[in-house]
């Protein structure tokens, strides 16, 4: 056993790969996709230029967005499987349900047994229409509803929000979901993305990489942060408790909800865009509390800041989603919706020059041994 190799727990710190897809500069609280601003993208882009940006690594021309945003909204299928699937499993957790019927579409679509780059770019075009539309229908269908059918006339973001609650969506709040998805849709290394990455280096194809991600995603200690935050906003209750709530946190040394991130030390870049729209949707549906709540555990907190304790991109949407009267186990998969983009770039760029990834643990346990026989045990 030796005793001089250095271990870094969880791989913190470590570079296993290239990458041309995002760059994150976390003392500085800087994200980019492609070299675009995630500023400039959240404010001046839409989530499906976005996904073209990310996989193909160029901004569209006008042609090329059309284009792709038909080969989406062509892809809004399901087979009827699907649904029966959705129907036997209504009263499992919708990320089980999201998991389960991926893994199932690669048993039913031929196509997802292809593995090469091209392969790889249109499978990913329609698993990023259809994860929408198995969340909308598990949604209805536990809910004694019928499946909404997709309307092609409408965005990817305002589609998803139509599919889940029968009526369309006002042009802000589609907007403010499209924001979400472009702020969710790539992140590095994350440990999603990376469990596909093992995944697809081992030649398999993106389906599996696909379940792979999602059953990681499904973890709390990565995606279940808004539905913490929502939590902890409902034990808050009234904007005037949350200064105690968060001394009473900090005195017993417990973690306070939405501050700090793995890899940001600054405020986390996406965030911002984020807090204006539960500002402004607040403000519209009559319900500014949530706000007020959530600016009141930012202001008990502005003293940890120094700490690297600041506020992160999912503090925020937990409240988007419960203005929309969205129930909260369906946080992670509305996380998962925005991240599939960035997931396919991170399987095809896994895929070229791939190597199967495969790194070391340090055996610390007995010294070698003789063997007892079991009557000497």
């Amino acid at each position: 056993m030796s005793t001089d190799v250095k271990i870094n727990r969880g791989l913190k710190g470590i570079y296993f790969e290239r990458s041309g897809v995002s760059h994150i500069d976390g003392a500085k609280g800087e994200l980019s996709y492609r070299g675009y601003s995630i500023h400039d993208l959240a404010t001046k882009s839409t989530f499906e230029e976005v996904c073209y940006l990310l996989i193909n690594g160029e901004l569209p021309t006008a042609d090329e967005l059309a284009t792709f945003e038909a080969r989406l909204k062509a892809a809004r299928t399901l087979p009827d499987a699907i649904y029966d699937i959705i129907r036997s499993t209504q009263q499992g957790h919708p990320m089980d349900v999201l998991r389960t019927c991926v893994s199932a579409l690669a048993a039913l679509e031929p196509a997802s047994a292809e593995t090469g780059e091209e392969a790889f770019i249109s499978n990913g075009i329609r698993l990023t229409a259809q994860v929408p539309m198995i969340i909308a229908a598990h949604e209805n269908i536990r809910n004694g509803r019928a499946p909404v059918a997709p309307d092609n006339t409408l965005s990817h973001a305002a589609n998803w929000l139509y599919m889940l609650k029968g009526e369309k969506p006002s042009e802000a709040a589609a907007k403010l979901a499209d924001v979400d998805f472009i702020l969710h849709a790539e992140h590095g290394a994350n440990a999603s993305a990376f469990a596909a990455r093992v995944t697809v280096g081992t030649e398999a194809n993106l389906h599996g990489a696909m379940v792979t991600a999602l059953a990681t995603l499904a973890g709390p200690a990565h995606g279940g942060a808004a539905e913490d935050v929502m939590k902890m906003v409902h034990e808050i209750g009234t904007p005037d408790k949350a200064a105690a709530y968060v001394k009473a946190k900090r005195a017993n040394r417990e973690a306070v909800t939405g501050f700090g991130h793995r890899v940001y030390r600054a405020e986390d870049p996406r965030a911002r865009h984020m807090r204006d729209g539960v500002k402004q949707l607040g403000d519209e549906m009559g319900a500014p509390e949530w706000y007020e709540i959530l600016q009141g555990v930012v202001d008990a907190m502005k003293p940890y800041a120094r700490h690297g304790l600041n506020v992160n991109v999912d503090f925020y949407s937990g409240v988007i989603y419960q203005l929309h009267g969205i129930p909260m186990d369906l946080y992670v998969p509305i996380f998962a919706i925005g991240r599939m983009p960035g997931w396919i770039i991170q399987c095809i760029e896994q895929q070229r020059g791939n190597i199967l990834i495969r790194p070391l643990t340090l055996y610390n346990g007995p010294e070698m041994r003789d063997y007892v026989s079991m009557k000497n045990r």
